[in-house]
């Protein structure tokens, strides 16, 4: 019997090794698992980002939106008495803040994640602007960034360049809704950022602008001195 030689054998097993080498590069069974395998933790990331960015953004409408109703329910405020001007009381402020907090819902909690201001803008006997009142609802200890209750106002109340002024026997009210965002999946993708928004409307009708009235029993007045959820 003859053998075959050392070098013989060594050309049969590189012979055999390269052509498993080569059903191995032309085996595709498994390739697309492996390659899912890979890519499923970046398009699972990207569909995470985006699903908490589009819910930030929708947040942010949605703070902007409520800013606007207040504001517009703000101009309408008093009673209906034709013989004399509308006469505005506290317990239609605290309404407008209730209703505000009922209005945004309850995945928002409007009032323990951030903070209403409501500011009413008036010229003085002197011919300056002024903040005449302040009122305010949530436990987000800001204040507003235009100034507090009594304050006079050389520019108006607003951003730079942007700012709003009352005419006289008049008043604006100025909204400022400041709300702490609760991320919907992780503050990984965009934070806990805080969203401001502002909005403005003149009082529809001839306002008794003297002062807000009390009821009897008197009603909770929201000074802005006040952190709290609910109205009391």
């Amino acid at each position: 019997m003859i053998r075959p030689s050392r070098a013989l054998l060594a050309r049969i097993r590189l012979a055999r090794a390269g052509f498993g080498l080569r059903r191995l590069q032309r085996d595709r069974s498994g390739m697309a698992l492996t390659e899912f395998a890979l890519i499923m933790p970046f398009f699972l990331g990207m569909g995470l980002w985006g699903v908490e960015l589009a819910n930030y953004s929708y947040t942010r409408e949605r703070i902007g939106q409520l800013a606007t109703r207040i504001a517009d329910n703000g101009s309408r405020l008093g009673d209906y008495s034709q013989l004399q001007n509308r006469k505005v009381y506290e317990s239609d402020v605290n309404d407008m803040l209730i209703g505000a907090g009922i209005q945004s819902g309850t995945q928002l909690d409007l009032f323990n994640n951030g903070r209403v201001i409501i500011s009413s803008l008036e010229v003085n006997s002197s011919g300056q602007q002024y903040i005449h009142w302040q009122r305010c609802l949530g436990t987000k200890r800001v204040n507003s960034s235009y100034g507090v209750q009594g304050d006079i106002r050389t520019v108006g109340m607003g951003p730079t360049g942007s700012e709003v002024y009352a005419f006289d026997k008049e008043a604006v009210i100025f909204v400022e809704v400041k709300y702490d965002y609760k991320p919907l999946i992780s503050a990984t993708f965009v934070g806990t950022p805080t969203i401001s928004s502002i909005a403005t409307y003149t009082v529809r009708a001839s306002r008794d602008l003297s002062q807000l009235f009390q009821t009897t029993p008197a009603s909770p007045s929201m000074v802005c001195t006040k952190y709290t959820a609910t109205v009391s």
